[in-house]
């Protein structure tokens, strides 16, 4: 057993001392989190920080409800079969309010994740005789998870409530108010500022499923890319190149092996990873891993649930050259024992994501409860960060060229074979043209990793995208007046009033 998921199963156990039920921060006092005196040592305050994995890890989080939310926000994945809950398809349709069963769940888990990783913190604050150092690093690690949570946060709702301590009295933030986002985004870059000086060049127990400096730095780029700050976006993905011997950090030969369940605890490509354990569940729905099911077939031998699937102009748009289009779609499988093309799937006749559906490793026969590490960032999305950054800062330099060039390359081994598609990048290319290249990309590389709604809003492009003449799936009712954020759970408006106003248009 690795060493990830030797704390998968530590994990799991702990979550089952730590209260899951809750439905809001704002009614868990600290000693349905954390047990009293739960902290008394540099293990207990791990064990505290693997706990926040476990809730991330989790089908009100990574194992489904945020990460379904924000692929179907994008246009790459469509409504499958429209039986599904009416919730999946108002996100999908640009519909949604302040009821939506899945945004309902997102907001409070996400305080849960960081409320876990305040008290995470105070335990390393609680112990002034232990190892100091060790308790820096766990305290970065927990501040990481902070700030991941609220960029997510910040991204789908705008201005959010901003916790940044344990509570151990419940009343002291039943009537909290939202802070700006411009006030958020200053907490998320001292969290990860914080966290590059503290965590260490290779992650604990060597897990890319804990962050390390490159973690950090990765996740600062990012972080400036949205706020369009292209020069520190620029500065911190250099860092990551620059120090990629350093990190341990390569791009994968074979683009198949970053979704095959068996062979991603070896990759060097992984930066920062959500771990999930195969055939196993734990309290509240941590370690349910749906996604498999969700982009699967129905129908087929691994029976899917064909909930999230691309509409065709995405397959139709995508060179069959590229061995990424191989890779990203199931356009043929197996139905009773024989091949069958999309055009004889049972319910929805069209090509099906294939990244967690192919190889989901010691998973279910629906691909459920899968082995899959879920690369929240990885190195490729680290040199077209590099790249878009430094072309608005420079232009198409021969540096940030070589950058998408270095990812081309790569999808050029069709599974061990070298063919000549996608071909380089030329010198000479506008900068406009570049900075629509890269997008077009990024959106190829990282398809299906729930990244591309993210691009579409911090690059506004929700017109072009759902209105204009080359969507590849329109949605004619797309507001960009008020589809770039979600609505605010009315629950927690009637709990709270003072998160009034709600986001405009809802």
């Amino acid at each position: 057993m690795n060493e990830m998921k030797k704390y998968k199963v530590i994990t799991l156990f702990l979550l089952s001392i730590f209260v899951l039920s809750c439905n809001n921060l704002e009614e868990t006092p600290m000693t349905d989190i954390v047990p009293q005196g739960f902290f008394k040592d540099e293990a207990t305050v791990e064990a505290a920080v693997l706990g926040t994995y476990g809730y991330i890890a989790a089908e009100q989080y990574w194992g489904r409800k945020y990460t379904l939310t924000i692929m179907l926000q994008g246009d790459m994945a469509d409504i499958g079969e429209r039986g599904t809950p009416a919730r999946r398809q108002q996100v999908n349709d640009f519909n949604s309010d302040s009821n939506n069963g899945m945004i309902t769940e997102i907001w409070p888990r996400s305080y849960q994740i960081i409320s876990a990783a305040n008290y995470a913190i105070l335990g390393a604050e609680s112990l002034p005789d232990a190892d100091q150092t060790i308790l820096s690093q766990l305290t970065a690690e927990a501040r990481f998870v902070r700030a991941f949570i609220y960029f997510n946060l910040v991204r789908m709702f705008g201005d959010v409530p901003y916790i940044g301590e344990a509570i151990s009295d419940p009343a002291s933030v039943r009537d909290i108010s939202k802070t700006p986002k411009e006030q958020v985004y200053e907490y998320i870059i001292a969290d990860l500022e914080f966290a590059t000086q503290n965590l260490t060049m290779v992650p604990a127990d060597n897990s890319r499923s804990r962050p390390s400096v490159g973690s950090a730095h990765t996740m600062l780029a990012d972080v400036y890319l949205t706020l369009g700050d292209y020069p520190k976006a620029y500065e911190h993905a250099k860092w990551v190149i620059d120090n990629e011997v350093s990190l341990d950090y390569a791009l994968e030969p074979n683009f198949q092996n970053l979704f095959d369940a068996t062979k991603q605890d070896a990759t060097k490509e992984h930066i920062f990873s959500f771990d999930f354990l195969g055939s196993q569940t734990g309290p509240g729905s941590t370690n349910d891993d749906i996604t498999g099911a969700l982009t699967g077939i129905r129908g087929a031998d691994i029976q899917g649930w064909s909930v999230a699937v691309p509409a065709m102009p995405v397959y139709d748009t995508w060179d069959p050259r590229d061995y990424r289009k191989k890779v990203s779609f199931e356009d043929t499988t197996m139905i009773g024992g024989q091949p069958a093309p999309y055009t004889q799937y049972e319910t929805v006749k069209r090509p099906h994501i294939a990244k967690y559906f192919r190889y989901p490793g010691n998973a279910n026969g629906e691909a459920r409860y899968s082995d899959h590490n879920y690369a929240v960032y990885r190195y490729a999305e680290v040199l077209l960060t590099a790249a878009e950054a430094l072309n608005e800062v420079s232009g198409p330099t021969d540096e940030a060229i070589g950058y998408v060039n270095r990812i081309r390359a790569r999808a050029r081994n069709w599974n061990g074979t070298m063919t000549d598609f996608p071909a380089d990048v030329q010198s000479g290319i506008s900068k406009d043209d570049f900075r629509e290249l890269v997008l077009d990309d990024r959106r190829l590389e990282l398809a299906f990793e729930f990244k591309r709604w993210y691009d579409i809003q911090r690059r506004e492009l929700g017109n072009e995208v759902f209105k204009g003449a080359n969507s590849l799936e329109p949605h004619e009712n797309f507001d960009p007046t008020k589809h770039y954020l979600l609505a605010i759970p009315q629950d927690e408006l009637d709990r709270n009033p003072n998160l009034l106003p709600q986001n405009p248009g809802y």
